[in-house]
């Protein structure tokens, strides 16, 4: 007998497993929820990353020194992680599905507005614009998840949104620096915002149904920010985002400056070896994430197999990345690849942790106030970098500041992360160890 998606919605234990059948949805709406949810993490962070594209073109035009434009590119952090906790909080709270409709609107306005400025001023404000409207999609893209998807297809589910997104920087640098080179910057600003417009035709059709599984209707007690802080592996979980973080942003937004005038790479050349990093990402996040549910499956535990992922990805990415200033041009490509493809085998498991851990009524605010923190990094890798830069006129301690962030990072999945099974959020004591 086939269930409507509105008529059946599962309860779930302290350890994140259901008590009755997972949510009844028809598996084929769900599918184009899971390809939607990705598209618009694709198109996000199109439109973050499309300003470093343009950074070589912004620099000349307003005259701007490397520390300048590391506060230029590090604006859009500045208003995504302050409303970070506020998206988490919303999601929880409201209608999931139109708080994040309504930040792809503002997002994607913000983007088409940045091709219209003409002043270093106007392109600021319209990067906080950007920065406020995504702030909604990762809380919006893990509630979701946690209401529908069990132990076992987490994995998959949250590496398509990591393959989303890195393949928006993968495309974005591919076809934006070919475009760019041919038509200039804001051309490309104006047509991506715009067209991102036409996502919310799919979703407004395919999205989940009802305002449903909230905390208040299923019954479940409802953490509040506070409660989540009380937890050790809710730091843990926000100190190992904020590593993972520093490499990402850190190649988000200065791997096309590097590529150019530290490499020499020309720019259609330098939009090819991003755009083929950020591939990797995609491919290698994707095949980790149905590898760890497949071993999860199979009867593996989930601490032993998204850890291990965890730990290999980051010290990977750490060791990748500090190799790509020990040799030539050919080398740094290489290990720069590299170095992308570990990033996408952590990544890939980091959202299933946060999941399990804080559970469907927790999930919004846990990732709200785990990408708050984590995102830190975006504020401080841009500058950092840009400061760095500055002073040696070289990227090598910027690449090696990065590595050694990352290989600390993977510590934290070891020993500040406890055991990964849900937060029983009714009774569980103050400053717990979530063991």
């Amino acid at each position: 007998m086939r269930i409507d998606a509105h008529q059946h919605f599962s309860r779930y234990t302290p350890d994140g497993d259901t008590m009755t059948a997972k949510p009844a949805v028809d598996e084929i709406r769900l599918s184009r929820v899971l390809l939607l949810l990705a598209l618009s993490v694709f198109i996000n962070y199109l439109d973050r990353g499309n300003l470093s594209i343009a950074a070589p073109l912004l620099k000349n035009e307003f005259q701007l020194s490397a520390t300048q434009l590391g506060v230029l590119l590090s604006s859009f952090f500045w208003t995504y992680s302050f409303f970070l906790p506020l998206s988490g909080w919303l999601v929880d709270r409201l209608d999931v599905k139109w708080v994040l409709a309504s930040g792809f609107v503002l997002w994607s306005v913000a983007t088409a507005a940045t091709g219209a400025a003409h002043a270093f001023g106007t392109v600021l404000l319209a990067r906080l614009a950007l920065g406020a409207g995504e702030s909604v999609s990762y809380p919006a893209c893990s509630t979701i998840l946690s209401r529908y998807f069990p132990e076992h297809k987490r994995g998959f589910a949250n590496a398509s949104i990591i393959a989303g997104m890195a393949m928006g920087p993968a495309v974005g640098t591919l076809a934006g620096g070919i475009l760019m080179s041919r038509f200039g910057w804001r051309p490309v600003f104006l047509v991506v915002g715009l067209t991102s417009l036409l996502w919310l035709l799919p979703w407004l059709r395919w999205m989940p149904k009802g305002h449903r599984d909230s905390p208040s209707q299923s019954g479940l007690s409802a953490p509040g920010i506070l409660q989540i802080l009380e937890q050790r592996s809710a730091w843990g979980t926000c100190v190992g985002l904020f590593c993972m973080n520093y490499l990402m942003y850190f190649l988000l937004t200065w791997l096309p400056f590097y590529l150019m005038h530290e490499r020499h790479f020309s720019l259609a050349a330098m939009g090819k070896i991003a755009g083929l990093a950020y591939f990797l990402m995609a491919v290698a996040a994707t095949s980790a994430g149905w590898v760890s549910d497949r071993c999860i499956a199979s009867g593996k535990t989930p601490d032993l197999v998204r850890k291990t992922f965890m730990v290999v990805g980051q010290v990977g990415a750490g060791i990748s990345l500090a190799a790509c200033v020990a040799g030539g041009p050919v080398l740094s490509v290489v290990c720069l690849l590299l170095a992308a493809a570990f990033w996408g085998i952590s990544a890939s498991n980091t959202w299933a942790i946060t999941q399990t851990l804080a559970g469907p009524q927790a999930a919004g605010k846990w990732t709200g106030l785990q990408n708050f923190l984590g995102n830190l990094a975006g504020w401080i890798a841009p500058v950092v970098t840009g400061f760095v830069v500055d002073k040696t006129g070289r990227f090598f301690w910027a690449f090696i500041i990065a590595a050694v962030i990352a290989v600390l990072g993977s510590l934290s999945w070891i020993f500040i992360v406890g055991a990964l099974r849900q937060v029983d959020w009714a009774t569980r004591p103050a400053f717990a160890d979530s063991r």
